[in-house]
This record gives structure tokens, C-alpha cells and sequence, in this order.
């Protein structure tokens, strides 16, 4: 059987427009903070604040460093300074003047090729002429 196997995996899904679902969820979010500033300050202090709202939003939303999301950049860079870290040291043991045990001397055998005559070649093939191709083991 044949099966369709998607090949975009770590794209997300397109919910409304070129925008995913987490875009509209910050969108929406940064829209509810402007809806509370405009009732909560005056205007000229509401411009200042909708600016900051609208970067801190518009970055949570579309930036992107190293290819994940700026939230779990900030989440992995808090967890990063807060736990500690574990440093594995490895003795590089090039460098160092260590004495090493000599290695083992293999012992060769030495095998010599037998060595066969043209007569015994053709002893050879009149037997196997005389069976006639049958092999008896």
C-alpha cells in the first residue's frame, strides 16, 4: 500500500491569511492590552504604551531566533541561568608524555604456494573429462 506522507512537518498550519494559529493568539492578546490601556490612560500616554504593546507583541509573534520562537528563546535562556551547568572535563591523553606498554609482536605464519605441473593439470582434466561433468562426493 501507498501512503501519503506529508513533507512540511516543521511548518506550522496557516489559520487565517499567512498567519498561524500562535500569531493570531499574540495578535489577539496585544489587541486586549491596547483595548484595557485606551479605557485605563489618556492618549498621549496611551500612544506611548500601545507603541511598546505593539513591538512586544509584534515580536512575540514574527520573530524568530535560531529558528524557534522568541517565547521559548526566552524560556530556554531563563532555564539556561537558572539551573546549573554540567561541565565534562576529557584528559586529552596526545599531548601528555605517557609510557605505553610496547604492542604485541604477531608472529606470520608463512605459507609457501604449492606448486603444480602442466602434467598434473592435465591428469586432472581427463578426469573430470571422463565423468563427463557428474561429480560423485
Amino acid at each position: 500500500m501507498l501512503f501519503n506522507v506529508p513533507q512540511f512537518l516543521d511548518i506550522e498550519d496557516k489559520i487565517f491569511g499567512p498567519f498561524t494559529a500562535k500569531q493570531l493568539g499574540w495578535m489577539g492578546a496585544g489587541g486586549v492590552v491596547l483595548l484595557i490601556l485606551w479605557n485605563l490612560f489618556e492618549t498621549s500616554t496611551f500612544i506611548v504604551l500601545a507603541i511598546i504593546d505593539c513591538a512586544i507583541v509584534g515580536a512575540l509573534a514574527f520573530y524568530r531566533p535560531y529558528n524557534q520562537s522568541l517565547i521559548k528563546f526566552i524560556m530556554s535562556s531563563i532555564y539556561f541561568m537558572f539551573h546549573p551547568q554540567v561541565y565534562v572535563w576529557k584528559r586529552n591523553y596526545d599531548n601528555m608524555n605517557i609510557r605505553k606498554a610496547p604492542a604485541p609482536v604477531k608472529k606470520e605464519k608463512i605459507t609457501e604456494r604449492k606448486k603444480v605441473s602442466r602434467e598434473k593439470i592435465k591428469e586432472l582434466a581427463e578426469i573430470l573429462n571422463q565423468n563427463n561433468g557428474k561429480t560423485s562426493f
